[in-house]
């Protein structure tokens, strides 16, 4: 057998079997991430097709801003705007419970936490994020629809701030897990050097690491608004499905993703209620496609400027 000293090695002079499993794992790699790229193209073009007939026959606009949605009435009407303004206060109700908490329990777990606590408050985080949905949503109306309803005096606990706490609930894994990474990555160089100047370590957190951290803190909470925007099972379950205009979050709402769920499979294989569906699930994928992709690119712009 030929035996290669450490100079030859870094030289470049490798067996052949050797570059060859280098140039297999490379060429697989590449594949897989064509294959992803592929599969997104060909779901959204599959989206677009099937939704044709609906853009041709009601038209973009009158179903992006129409006020009204009776798809099996004589005068069939689609009209996306209650389902939409709906996903938004439900929504909303999400983030503005997930944001803050899960901020700063990020912040408590990358800053003040010692190794023991970080990996089992990371482990809770985990199981938090493997809870099925399903089961939080009978979590909600066994406990949480009967306490909206007592508390706020509503006629059904069933409105879009239930399904939105519930949903806020849900994005907590998520908004921490990426909020603490963008906190790991800051350099320990800029915590020692706020110490060196006086700074307690809260003073440090707050003045130093957040803003450091501020481009992946931000890419977090686009992450969780676009797990909260595409939720189903919870808002289907929990948000009433009322066909209105929501004009603050106490009353029954539908949402894109709850609408899409109760009805495509009482729609007719091609028809015109079935394509309107599949283009407001096209109209749903590019939204949280584009959210996604913010995010992914504030990430990205965060490890460059904070590569170790």
């Amino acid at each position: 057998m030929k035996h290669l000293t450490i100079s030859q090695l870094k030289q470049g002079d490798r067996p052949d079997s050797s570059r060859a499993v280098e140039l297999f794992i490379k060429f697989l790699i590449t594949l897989s991430g064509w294959t992803a790229i592929l599969v997104l193209a060909a779901i959204a073009i599959f989206l677009f097709l099937s939704g044709m007939r609906a853009m041709q026959e009601i038209g973009v606009i009158n179903m992006l801003f129409g006020e009204s949605w009776f798809p099996t009435s004589k005068n069939q009407q689609f009209g996306f705007l209650p389902a939409i303004t709906g996903s938004l206060w439900a929504t909303l109700v999400a983030l503005s419970i997930s944001v803050p908490l899960g901020i700063m329990s990020a912040v408590f777990i990358s800053e003040f936490t010692g190794k023991r606590v970080k990996e089992v408050a990371k482990s809770i985080i985990e199981f938090m994020a493997a809870i099925p949905s399903v089961v939080l949503g009978l979590i909600g109306l066994s406990i949480l629809a009967p306490w909206v309803r007592e508390t706020f005096g509503t006629a059904t606990g069933l409105t879009a701030m239930t399904a939105g706490m519930m949903v806020g609930f849900m994005c907590l894994p998520t908004i921490i897990s990426i909020a603490e990474d963008a906190l790991h990555a800051v350099p320990n160089e800029l915590r020692q050097g706020s110490a060196a100047l006086g700074n307690t370590r809260w003073q440090t957190t707050y003045k130093v690491v957040i803003p450091a951290a501020s481009s992946g803190i931000f890419a977090a909470v686009m992450l969780g608004l676009g797990r909260a925007i595409g939720e189903t099972m919870v808002v289907l379950m929990l948000a009433g499905n009322a066909g209105i205009i929501p004009t603050d979050p106490l009353v029954s709402v539908r949402t894109l993703p709850g609408t899409i769920a109760n009805e495509m499979g009482e729609t007719v294989r091609g028809g015109l209620h079935y394509s309107a569906l599949f283009f407001m699930g096209f109209f749903l994928f590019a939204v949280t496609f584009m959210i996604n992709l913010a995010a992914d690119v504030v990430l990205e712009r965060q490890r460059r400027r904070w590569r170790r």
